[in-house]
């Protein structure tokens, strides 16, 4: 929406006798801005705002913190020739925290926790930022927030509105709204101004409220009982990390109590010239040695395999779905051997670098008006899989398929500019997101499946074999693997000898324990995070020791780990389960739905959370 409409639609909302002096009187306030302050979210993402605004034609000066450059230019905005003053956060400005006596937390009852009032302050280590901010906003007519467009980048947003009208409370405030760093996005987002979104900052501020609250009652309450154990270990309970915690501590139990069970089954293969052919049981395996035996010694009287039915059809190995930031977590860990803390960091960079489009994205849908050919235009030069984006185009340009997820905000994750000059794990996640956006814009990869169905004495077994026909998509994507399978020409009717028909056994197995991968989609099923935290929740109980991993990457829980969960589950309560967290999140997305208010969301999950605490800690003394 422009500035235009909106000031229409904002007046309409005024009694009839007002409207056309507000609009009026907006649009006359729209001309005399002279200077507008834009605020990223770090010094890179100003700086490549700045550069693409300017036409790198920007005079960088310094402010008070050393890390936040403030970038000059002059722009054509309101209809007007306009200074526009670009400089940075370093993510949130502002903390949360209780206010006297409570600041002092270590000392108090822990239950007061829960209802002691909280502030919004800025960190010793920010002021410099906040002193920027409040100098340069004094020459501004107008604010234009530049934050990441998510819940957090909301709420940063709102945090620089904060500091900013507290020096000029009158001040004229605009949000810029953008999924990628590059020309045409940014100076969209120009022409597109809209206003900050109160309610999805509002979900924010609840969640950091309760985290407080509920951290600092459990982490206080483990030192108070626990008081030598824990001096010089930091121990700190999160109503995410918790959970995260528990799925990995609930894989080890069951592993643990796991007992094998033997079974039994028979195993027919036909050798032929080009390899052998095993033909699987249709029952499967059965858990009876005896049963088993006499229907192997049925098949052993005669052992001539007769071919009852032979089906041959098209056979298809679907291309991936567009990438959003939960499988480029899953997939990275798979395929890259990259953690979930570092593919999102590695991720930020490409974004502000303007290499790839925003990285925090549910959407797995790309949206009609996005140019696909251009996108895979740009990727025709690369020696490696240049010759593939051009045959893209040759033959009838992108055809993505459509996943069922919209986040209403960001496009799914994909390349936005050409790169050649990146090292390292930039480079590798750089050429897995081109890769995976030219497989999803390519076509399924096509094959011929037989299966074939032969009776010994009664008893079916079932042998596929697999012509591929057409990798398309598979000659981009080496982290997919589909491979020919030769089977013989078998009739109908026909008879043969079975090279082997065995009887064997073995034991069931154990789950293995979970990988980053698998934990991720469990926190997704779950409702526990989002897209944006899982990599920080999974770091969280690394660092705490509560786990560790195995040389193979998967999670282990330390004996602290372990002891927590039990603990807390030995209280009556599964706190380590994820329904509490999963039921604050679906709260947090009505508050950004406007279905469910800031004030009766924090007062309900305060006192759940809090009666919880009560019950468990009556159940701990008894």
């Amino acid at each position: 929406m422009n500035v235009s409409v909106w000031l229409l639609r904002r007046a309409s909302m005024l009694p009839q006798p007002w409207r056309c002096f507000s609009r009026a009187a907006e649009e006359v306030a729209l001309q005399r801005i002279r200077k507008v302050l834009c605020v990223a979210e770090k010094n890179d993402a100003a700086r490549g705002i700045a550069e693409l605004l300017s036409n790198r034609r920007m005079r960088r000066r310094e402010g008070f913190s050393k890390f936040n450059k403030i970038y000059e230019y002059d722009y054509q905005m309101f209809g007007q020739n306009v200074t526009m003053v670009m400089t940075s956060v370093s993510g949130h400005l502002l903390a949360h925290d209780f206010i006297m006596p409570f600041r002092k937390w270590h000392s108090c009852n822990p239950l007061a926790l829960f209802d002691a009032e909280i502030e919004k302050y800025c960190p010793e280590n920010y002021l410099d930022i906040k002193r920027t901010l409040e100098r340069e906003i004094q020459q501004c007519q107008a604010l234009v927030i530049w934050t990441d467009c998510d819940r957090e980048g909301e709420n940063i947003g709102f945090e620089i509105i904060h500091v900013c009208r507290a020096v000029k409370p009158n001040l004229q405030v605009f949000r810029a709204r953008f999924s990628e760093i590059t020309p045409h996005a940014v100076r969209a987002a120009c022409e597109n101004l809209t206003q900050p979104d109160q309610r999805t900052s509002d979900a924010v501020d609840v969640r950091q409220e309760l985290d407080l609250r509920i951290g600092t009652f459990q982490t206080l309450r483990l030192q108070k009982i626990f008081p030598d154990i824990l001096a010089d270990q930091l121990i700190s309970y999160g109503s995410c990390q918790f959970p995260t915690l528990g799925f990995v501590v609930e894989r080890f139990k069951a592993i643990q109590a796991f007992v094998p069970e033997a079974f039994y089954k028979i195993k027919v293969t036909h050798d032929h010239e080009d390899g052998s052919v095993v033909f699987n049981w249709k029952r499967n395996r059965l858990f009876n040695h005896t049963a088993c035996l006499v229907l192997y010694q049925m098949c052993m009287e005669d052992p001539v395999a007769t071919v009852v039915d032979v089906v041959s059809k098209p056979k298809s190995k679907w291309r991936p779905l567009p990438l959003d930031t939960v499988e480029l977590e899953k997939l990275a860990s798979r395929k890259l051997k990259i953690n979930a803390k570092e593919t999102m960091t590695i991720a930020e960079k490409l974004y502000t670098k303007g290499f790839i489009s925003y990285p925090r994205t549910e959407t797995n849908i790309f949206p009609k008006e996005l140019n696909l050919s251009a996108l895979v235009e740009q990727q025709t030069q690369d020696p490696n899989w240049g010759g593939f984006a051009q045959r893209i185009l040759d033959e009838g340009g992108p055809t993505p398929r459509s996943g069922t997820k919209s986040d209403q905000a960001h496009p799914p994750i994909h390349p936005t500019k050409y790169a050649s000059n990146l090292q390292g794990n930039e480079q590798r996640l750089y050429e897995f997101i081109v890769r995976h956006f030219l497989a999803c814009c390519s076509q399924d990869a096509k094959g011929q499946e037989t299966t074939v169905e032969i009776d010994i004495a009664n008893e079916q077994f079932i042998a596929q074999g697999l012509m591929i026909l057409a990798r398309n998509y598979l000659e981009v994507y080496p982290y997919d693997k589909w491979s020919d399978k030769v089977i013989p020409l078998y009739q109908k009717g026909s008879r043969f000898q079975p090279t082997t028909v065995e009887m064997v056994d073995g034991e069931t197995s154990p789950p293995l324990l979970l990988t980053e991968a698998d934990l991720i989609a469990l926190m997704e099923k779950h409702g526990i995070g989002t897209d944006a935290t899982h990599a920080e929740h999974i770091e969280t109980i690394k660092t705490r020791m509560y786990v560790g991993l195995t040389a193979d990457q998967r999670f282990l829980p330390g004996q602290l780990g372990m002891g927590l969960v039990e603990g807390y589950d030995s209280m009556g309560y599964e706190m380590s389960k994820p329904d509490l967290r999963a039921e604050l999140e679906a709260d947090l997305k009505l508050i950004c739905e406007g279905k469910k208010d800031k004030s009766v969301v924090l007062q309900q999950q305060v006192q759940k959370y809090k009666q919880v605490f009560i019950e468990a800690v009556a159940r701990a003394n008894k």
